[in-house]
């Protein structure tokens, strides 16, 4: 049985359906969180079911120029390994690139790797992190 998933740009995304999202694949979601991150991005993907249920997620934040930032993809547990991940992300990538931008960054943890760089088209890159809270 096929599903049909809406993939919208910018679209109207609640913070409680994001906590709902989040919560379905055992995430530890923040009340408030996309209230206030929103506001601060250059757009978001959002995909959502036949009944209107939010499913899958990714938000691209921005230098406000040549750089965006991939953070937060998300799928529902229960949709997981269906492409509705992979689609979120081709569409972020598509309206990043629309936007002007010349470079799109991803930061992931080693099992996601061929999620980002098989499905996705992202490649391997030399990369620093600083974790903030643990710096003396």
């Amino acid at each position: 049985m096929s599903e049909t998933i809406s993939y919208t740009w910018r679209g109207a995304i609640t913070d409680e359906e994001m906590v709902d999202l989040v919560r379905s694949h055992g995430g530890n979601a923040v009340a408030g969180w996309w209230s206030k991150v929103k506001e601060h991005s250059l757009g978001w993907v959002g995909a959502r079911d036949g009944d209107g249920i939010l499913v899958g997620f990714v938000n691209v934040a921005w230098d406000g120029g040549d750089h965006a930032f991939l953070i937060d993809t998300k799928t529902r547990g229960s949709h997981q390994h269906r492409g509705i991940g992979t689609a979120v992300v081709r569409m972020a990538v598509a309206h990043a690139h629309a936007s002007g931008c010349e470079w799109l960054h991803v930061d992931f943890e080693s099992e996601l790797r061929g999620f980002y760089l098989d499905a996705c088209g992202f490649r391997p890159t030399d990369a620093g992190l600083i974790h903030l809270p643990s710096r003396r």
